[in-house]
């Protein structure tokens, strides 16, 4: 920024299933050279315990975030090397946190995976915890807010609070992986997803392979 504050991307990691999303997400923005502020929420943490082992920690979460960050969807280390330095954490609790403020400058949210629950608490205003409460004042504020839903089917009420969401000006979309970008791994399809949401963030990747109008590209090699 010109006036060299810190802007940072709020990523707010929910209970749904998906936590490689986060994972592919967080390495994006880092690999970009974006500021990042962490908001875990306690549902999450039982969700990246069962689906990477890995306990969540307040007090150690910068060596939890780094293993984490290591971890492939197939549970294989993954190549990229984070940096952290220019990540902060925010407990899901602290409702007094920077992030819950408007004054409190950053360039949007990222809600990934976003659990219909989570979906349901913005859409609806609630607030309930710290992730929650910076959704609503992303919305507020006019920032760019991103709520990638995992969750099928969809009932009835979530859709409503969907379209809730996308009336409020959030971009709503869905963890669906795509095919055409020729992927032979299960990392593919989630960075399919993540490279989505960073595109609805305008933050540049080279997550998946781009579609541009011919048919089997993808099935050959470069």
């Amino acid at each position: 920024m010109n006036d060299g504050k810190r802007t940072p991307w709020i990523v707010g990691v929910s209970g749904a299933s998906g936590t490689p999303y986060a994972a592919a997400v967080l390495r994006g923005l880092l690999a970009a050279g974006e500021s990042v502020d962490l908001v875990v929420s306690r549902a999450s943490r039982l969700t990246l315990l069962d689906e990477t082992g890995i306990s969540f920690r307040d007090a150690h979460w910068r060596e939890d975030l780094a293993a984490w960050l290591a971890r492939g969807a197939d549970g294989k280390p993954d190549t990229f090397d984070a940096d952290l330095a220019d990540v902060r954490y925010w407990p899901a609790g602290d409702l007094g946190a920077g992030p819950s403020s408007g004054s409190y400058p950053a360039k949007g949210m990222l809600v990934v995976p976003a659990s219909t629950a989570a979906v349901a608490g913005v859409a609806l205003g609630l607030s309930k915890d710290l992730l929650q409460r910076v959704a609503s004042v992303t919305l507020k504020e006019r920032r760019p807010l991103v709520v990638a839903v995992r969750e099928t089917p969809l009932n009835g009420q979530t859709l409503r609070h969907m379209v809730a969401l996308d009336e409020a000006g959030a971009v709503v979309l869905p963890a669906s992986p795509a095919f055409y970008a020729g992927a032979t791994h299960i990392q593919d399809l989630v960075d399919f997803v993540a490279g989505r949401v960073l595109d609805a963030a305008k933050v540049p990747h080279r997550l998946y392979r781009r579609w541009e109008g011919e048919l089997g590209a993808a099935l050959r090699s470069d």
